[in-house]
């Protein structure tokens, strides 16, 4: 076989709308995740040449793509895919390389983020060569069917979850900039290191589609008692049909060990099951062991796992 990488912005909406549309049936029945917007996106990015990447061609047929974005100092692999009826791993590399390259031939970048689900063939060899950081999550899934979770109480100190508001903004960064200052999951999304970057995570999820729907009447902070200070957060969004995905839980530190996360994670369960919904998923990072922990004593089971990479610069 003949292959050839190509600019990504050579490549016209109609000539990747195939592949697309398998990405997208492999997100839904691998991942039961809904992923036209991300579809739709993309499709407008390539018809207004916009999207930095690189496509593959197998015989003159496009065989995969990878797309990368740069954010001020950072830069983060967008995505990888290749199809399965063509040799994934050798192709998946070959794209991979090309894209780290041109993002690292950028002067002010200074640090590459990457969480690529495994539909391009594996990437720890290629990444480990270009000096990454590797950290293994897991994506879960709960089965909602017929649930009937109880409400943990909370810790003594702390009221009953809240329904999430808007007011929560501003306090939410600053309660997810302290929760991860010493945290694995600061070194994997430096997003979580500041509260500025904070906010940016959280309007990303809450105020735009950057994770599916939101759901504010299934998200909920926990208060110290006569106090807007969060002790606790749980935030969930609609992914699908019928399938929530908790895109935030964090406890502030010192708090930890309370039943504090199991509380919020039980009663956002409650309430999504009180929607009707039949299905709940999350990563986590597989080294932070007591969460795992947790969302197996809840009834989550591993779905898939799949490598999270940071290039430090």
């Amino acid at each position: 076989m003949t292959m050839r990488i190509l600019d990504l912005r050579q490549v016209s909406p109609v000539q990747i709308d195939g592949l697309l549309r398998e990405e997208a049936r492999h997100w839904r029945e691998e991942l039961h995740w809904d992923y036209g917007t991300a579809v739709d996106l993309i499709k407008r990015f390539l018809d207004a040449r916009a999207l930095a990447g690189c496509a593959a061609f197998e015989n003159g047929e496009l065989a995969g793509y990878s797309f990368y974005v740069v954010e001020e100092q950072k830069g983060l692999v967008g995505g990888l895919f290749v199809s399965p009826r063509y040799p994934q791993e050798e192709i998946g590399q070959r794209l991979l390389e090309n894209v780290l390259q041109s993002m690292r031939s950028i002067p002010q970048l200074q640090r590459i983020e990457t969480q690529l689900m495994p539909f391009g063939g594996p990437v720890e060899r290629t990444l480990r060569s270009q000096n990454f950081h590797l950290y293994r999550r897991q994506f879960m899934l709960l089965n909602l069917d017929g649930c009937g979770a109880r409400s943990a109480a909370p810790a003594r100190g702390a009221v009953l979850p809240e329904r999430w508001n808007d007011r929560f903004l501003e306090p939410c960064a600053r309660l997810i900039h302290q929760a991860y200052a010493d945290h694995v999951d600061g070194e994997i999304n430096d997003q979580y290191r500041s509260r500025s970057g904070a906010l940016r995570f959280l309007k990303n999820i809450i105020l735009l589609p950057g994770c599916g729907q939101f759901l504010p009447r299934a998200s909920f902070v926990l208060c110290k008692e006569d106090s807007e200070e969060l002790l606790g957060v749980v935030l969930n969004s609609e992914v699908a049909p019928g399938v929530g995905h908790t895109t935030q839980i964090c406890i502030l530190p010192g708090h930890q060990g309370q039943g504090l996360g199991r509380c919020l994670m039980q009663t956002s369960i409650q309430a999504l099951c009180a929607m009707k919904f039949h299905e709940a998923t999350l990563t986590v990072t597989s080294s932070n062991e007591q969460a795992a922990k947790l969302y197996e004593s809840l009834g989550y089971r591993i779905l898939k796992t799949f490598t999270a990479g940071v290039w430090p610069g």
